[in-house]
């Protein structure tokens, strides 16, 4: 396995390849940090492919020279589940990077190029709704931890996170 990969602009194209890197890595990764009951009633939210986001603009991928994908993330202006705007203010969003990559650069690489694309676009600050085995890799970055918080999944899932932030 090569350890090359390239960034680019997700889109529409990408839902099915996106959603299989998240089935891929959210299990994996989640499990040392959310029990089972968690996991089951939450992965099977989180692992849907965003439609807004693939065409956001804001939202990228990583992908081998094969072309798979191995990495993705972004930003939005708006507020995950609310969508509230507010002056000067981004939301880091649906970062995975695939079990078999994880220790490469992808997800350093895709925070650096969605930190690069949201100041251009005005972003002042950047908050994060971590989940708890993210916690590290986004304190390492510079995102300071603000305080725990219960995301509102739909359906009456709640999952447990962290609310970080970062000042561009």
């Amino acid at each position: 396995m090569s350890t090359c990969f390239t960034f680019r602009t997700a889109c529409a194209d990408d839902s099915d390849a996106v959603r299989s890197l998240l089935d891929a890595s959210y299990p994996t990764l989640f499990r040392p940090w959310y029990n089972e009951d968690a996991l089951a009633a939450t992965l099977p939210l989180m692992t849907k492919a965003n439609p807004r986001l693939l065409a956001s603009d804001s939202y990228f991928v990583a992908e081998t020279a094969e072309q798979d994908i191995v990495g993705c993330g972004g930003w939005s202006h708006e507020r995950p589940g609310s969508g509230a705007l507010e002056d000067g203010l981004g939301h880091v969003r649906h970062f995975a990077t695939h079990p078999d990559w994880i220790r490469k650069g992808i997800g350093r690489a895709l925070l650096a190029h969605s930190i690069e694309t949201a100041r251009a676009e005005g972003i002042t600050r950047l908050e994060c709704n971590s989940s708890l085995a993210a916690e590290e890799f986004y304190r390492a970055l510079g995102f300071e931890t603000i305080g725990p918080v219960d995301v509102d999944m739909g359906r009456g899932v709640r999952f447990p996170g962290i609310i970080m932030q970062m000042t561009l």
